[in-house]
């Protein structure tokens, strides 16, 4: 057999597997870096963090990530950062191996989600002459895997894809593995580039997930554009200064994402700073000032995360809202989702012992991990060997 091919046969054989969990979100503001721990399966499925690190990416970076993030780009720049991207994952992994006192050889696996550039489910795209979902992630699992010596499973949502899926959200799966609790709604919900949720009902029935809009993406635009040097709202602090413009928050309400019928997916394709330029331009708000922009914005994620809870659990239902992604340190977005979901209680995931920053990282190690194992009903991603 050939040494790679049995490489990969012992470590989807082993009881335990050390995998990296890459994660670089919407928000375009850094990888996150996982090493987990994962022993057994499925049902059996214990997973312990060992280590975790966010490292920034230079604001250079993130603006030519930004512009190949729109509908008209050069190809050349796609085809270079599908490389670039990867190299310098990769050189950010073996820096927090380094950091860590381990050498590539002490992992298994490694888990790349790469870095959304478009996502373009059926309902988006809208084109007669192709009827089916679409989506984009670059940072190549090829490079990854050579250049890291680590076998890499990555392009998780283009599995998901393929089999007629819409390529997001991909967290029900590890979501269900890792936080189910019997006899409690318990709703994971990521507060990222884009708002999304995992509800996971007391009865014990299937998971039921579904993006809900727009999370920090919009939030971020309007701090990088009215506080030079921030990169976004800390703490919510400018938000928590202003107050939601009542006709501007009906406008962005207005967008017709929010009457599609659940479960649906989105991304900054449709919420972008277009979007929003747009809205004020009909609302004549352009002149709002930023904290009263920022608290519009607040309001706007927080009514349309309780909207879609209150269609998957109808009021008076109650559940335990665990938050992640940055928007679990936002605490004017905090308190605006606790006055909207007054029955529900509002904690993190550290409640359920993942750290906030860490959670989706570790779900793609948790999805390479069931891939490995022979998941009779999950298998996602694209298989890189090293050699």
């Amino acid at each position: 057999m050939n040494p790679q091919l049995a490489r990969l046969a012992a470590v989807a054989a082993q009881p335990s597997r050390r995998i990296i969990g890459l994660m670089s979100g919407t928000s375009l503001d850094g990888l996150d870096v996982a090493l987990c721990r994962c022993t057994g399966h499925g049902a059996s499925l214990h997973v312990v963090l060992e280590q975790f690190a966010t490292v920034p990416y230079a604001a250079d970076f993130q603006q030519r990530l930004r512009a190949i993030s729109q509908p008209k780009v050069q190809l050349e720049d796609v085809v270079i950062l599908n490389a670039e991207v990867a190299r310098r994952h990769a050189a950010i992994l073996l820096q927090c191996l380094a950091e860590w006192g381990l050498a590539p050889a002490d992992v298994d696996v490694l888990a790349s989600h790469g870095q959304t550039i478009w996502h373009a489910p059926r309902h988006q795209h809208g084109r007669a002459d192709f009827g089916h979902h679409a989506t984009l992630q670059i940072g190549d699992g090829d490079h990854l895997a050579r250049l890291t010596g680590i076998l890499t499973v990555s392009d998780f949502r283009q599995k998901h894809v393929a089999a007629g899926y819409e390529g997001a959200p991909l967290a029900p799966f590890a979501d269900e593995l890792l936080f189910r609790k019997p006899g409690v709604n318990r709703l994971l919900l990521n507060l990222g580039g884009i708002a999304n949720f995992t509800l996971l009902p007391a009865d014990g029935g299937p998971a039921q997930a579904t993006d809900t809009g727009p999370g920090n993406t919009l939030l971020d635009t309007v701090a990088r554009q009215h506080y030079p040097g921030l990169a976004y709202d800390p703490d919510g602090q400018y938000a928590a200064q202003g107050r939601p413009h009542a006709g501007l928050l009906a406008a962005l309400r207005s967008h017709p994402f929010f009457t599609e019928p659940f479960p649906k997916t989105t991304g900054p394709e449709l919420f972008s700073p277009a979007y929003l330029a747009e809205n004020q331009r009909q609302t004549n708000t352009k002149s709002l000032s930023a904290p009263d922009l920022l608290a519009t914005l607040v309001e706007l994620t927080a009514s349309m995360v309780a909207e879609a809870m209150h269609y998957y659990l109808p009021p008076p239902a109650t559940a335990e809202v665990l938050v992640s992604g940055g928007g679990a340190h936002n605490a004017t977005l905090l308190a605006a989702l606790a006055r909207h979901l007054p029955t529900s209680h509002l904690r993190t995931t550290a409640e359920a012992a993942v750290p906030p920053d860490a959670k989706e990282a570790i779900l793609f190690a948790v999805l390479a991990n069931e891939t490995l194992a022979g998941s009779p009903t999950l298998s996602l991603g694209k298989i890189s060997l090293p050699g």
